[in-house]
C-alpha cells in the first residue's frame, strides 16, 4: 500500500528530471523529485548548446547562469588529423543576440542549481533516495518503491512516473524498450587538466573537437572554470577498450596520435583519474506508456561529439512536462497523451543524429565540405547551436550526402588503382 501519493514522481535529478519537476510543480502538480546520490555530485557532460537559452529562461535560471563563474562559450572549432584547425564557428556571427552565447558547466554545480530551482518552484526534493522499483497495475505505472539513506523502504503512489535516470535508464531497461545503436558502439576515456592552453579572446571558451592522425578516435576539449579543462577521447568500443592496456595507457597512446592536442597540454597538469564510459549510444522504441514517461538520456543518447546531451535533456523535459501537465489536468494519463511530444522531438533530433553519422565517416571533413559548400555555413551553425526544431533544419544534408558519396567513391578509386 502506498504511504503517499503524488501527481508526479520524477526519478533522477539531472537536467531532464529537474526541468520536469520544476515545470510540473510550477503548474500546481504535486511533484516529488528523487535522486539516489547526495547532491552536489559529479557528472560528465559539461558543454551546453546555445539553444538551451529558451528553456533556461522559462525555468527562471538565466540570471543565475549569467552571474555564475561558468566559462562562457561563444564558439566551436574542429581540428583535423594533421592538427590544422578549421575556421571557428562563432555563434554571434550567425545570430548577434545574447542567446548565441552559452556556458561550459561543472555538472555538480549546474545540476544542484536546477534541483534547487525545482524545489523553489514547489517540488519536494529528496536526494540520497534510491528507487528500487516502479510499481504497475497491469500495464499502467502506479508509483515507486524507494529506499532512503537510512535503509527504510516506502511505496509511493503517482499518477505519472517520470524516468530521468540517465544512461542507467531504469524503466526503459525494465520494460525492454531500450535498443543499443549498432552503428555507434563507442567508448570514452576522459580526465581533467589544470593549465591547458586556451586561445585568446572569446574563442578561449570554445569546445574544440580534434581528430587523431589515423581518425580512429577523436578528442573533446572543454575549458572549465578555475583553469580546469575537460579532455576526453572517443572511439569504437572494441578499438578503445579491448586488447589494450589500462585506461591511462590507452589515453596516452591516443593523445600521442593527436597533433592538435599535444601542444595544448604540453604545460598542463592532470588533476583527476581517467574515467571510462562505454556503449552509451542507444534509442528507445517509445517515450511513454500508461502512467509513465522517459526523458533525457533515459529516452535516448546519441553521442557526445556535438554537446547535444544536456540540450536534449532540457528540451525533452520541457516538452514532456507540458504533456504531463495536460494529461493530469484532463485526467488522461494514457501513453498517447503523455508521449504526444515524441514525434516533434524526434523530427528535430534526427538532424543531429545525421550530423554525427557524417562525422564518423572517415572520408568526411567538415572543413572540406564548407570550402565546397560555403552557402551552408549558416545551416551548419544552426545545427551546432541546436536550432533544429524548424522547417528547413535538415536542408544541408542533400549536399552533405552527395559530398560524402563523392569523396568515398574517389577514395575507392584511388585504393583500387594502388
Amino acid at each position: 500500500m502506498a504511504t503517499a501519493c503524488y501527481d508526479c514522481v520524477v526519478i533522477g535529478a539531472g537536467p531532464a528530471g529537474c526541468t520536469v519537476a520544476a515545470l510540473t510543480a510550477e503548474a500546481g502538480l504535486n511533484t516529488l523529485l528523487v535522486e539516489r546520490e547526495q547532491l552536489p555530485r559529479f557528472h560528465v557532460g559539461e558543454s551546453l548548446m546555445p539553444e538551451t537559452y529558451d528553456t533556461f529562461d522559462r525555468l527562471g535560471v538565466l540570471n543565475t547562469l549569467k552571474s555564475s563563474k561558468f566559462v562562457r562559450k561563444y564558439s566551436v572549432a574542429f581540428v583535423g588529423r594533421t592538427g590544422k584547425e578549421s575556421q571557428p564557428f562563432f555563434f554571434k556571427d550567425h545570430d548577434p543576440r545574447e542567446r548565441s552565447q552559452t556556458w561550459q558547466v561543472e555538472r555538480a554545480q549546474f545540476d544542484k542549481m536546477l534541483f534547487d530551482n525545482a524545489v523553489a518552484k514547489g517540488a519536494k526534493g529528496r536526494d540520497q533516495t534510491r528507487v528500487l522499483d516502479v510499481t504497475f497495475s497491469g500495464e499502467r505505472a502506479t508509483g515507486v518503491v524507494v529506499q532512503n539513506n537510512g535503509g527504510d523502504k516506502v511505496t509511493i503512489g503517482a499518477k505519472v512516473v517520470i524516468d530521468a535516470t540517465g544512461l542507467s535508464s531504469l524503466l526503459a531497461s525494465r520494460l525492454g524498450v531500450k535498443v543499443v545503436d549498432p552503428n555507434l558502439r563507442k567508448a570514452a576515456i576522459w580526465t581533467y587538466y589544470r593549465g591547458a592552453a586556451r586561445d585568446p579572446g572569446d574563442h578561449g571558451g570554445a569546445t574544440i573537437i580534434l581528430h587523431t592522425e589515423d581518425r580512429k578516435s577523436w578528442f573533446w576539449y572543454i575549458p572549465l572554470q578555475d583553469d580546469i579543462t575537460s579532455v576526453g577521447v572517443v572511439a569504437d568500443n572494441d578499438y578503445l577498450l579491448k586488447g589494450r592496456g589500462t585506461p591511462d595507457e590507452t589515453f596516452a597512446e591516443e593523445l600521442a596520435r593527436c597533433p592538435g592536442l599535444t601542444g595544448r597540454l604540453a604545460a598542463a597538469e592532470r588533476v583527476d583519474k581517467h574515467r571510462v564510459a562505454k556503449e552509451f549510444s542507444y534509442t528507445t522504441s517509445q517515450s511513454a506508456g500508461d502512467g509513465w514517461v522517459l526523458v533525457g538520456d533515459a529516452y535516448g543518447f546519441i553521442d557526445p561529439i556535438y554537446s547535444s546531451g544536456v540540450y536534449f535533456a532540457l528540451k525533452s523535459g520541457e516538452k514532456a512536462a507540458d504533456c504531463i501537465i495536460d494529461a493530469v489536468n484532463s485526467n488522461d494519463t494514457s501513453g498517447d497523451k503523455l508521449g504526444a511530444w515524441q514525434d516533434e522531438f524526434d523530427a528535430g533530433t534526427q538532424w543531429i543524429r545525421r550530423l554525427v553519422a557524417a562525422y564518423y565517416n572517415e572520408q568526411f571533413s567538415i572543413g572540406h565540405f564548407m570550402k565546397e559548400h560555403p552557402q551552408h555555413r549558416g545551416n551548419l551553425t544552426d545545427l551546432l547551436i541546436g536550432r533544429i526544431f524548424h522547417e528547413g533544419a535538415g536542408d544541408i544534408f542533400d549536399d552533405m550526402d552527395e559530398f560524402i558519396c563523392k569523396t568515398t567513391s574517389a577514395k575507392s578509386l584511388v585504393d583500387a588503382k594502388s
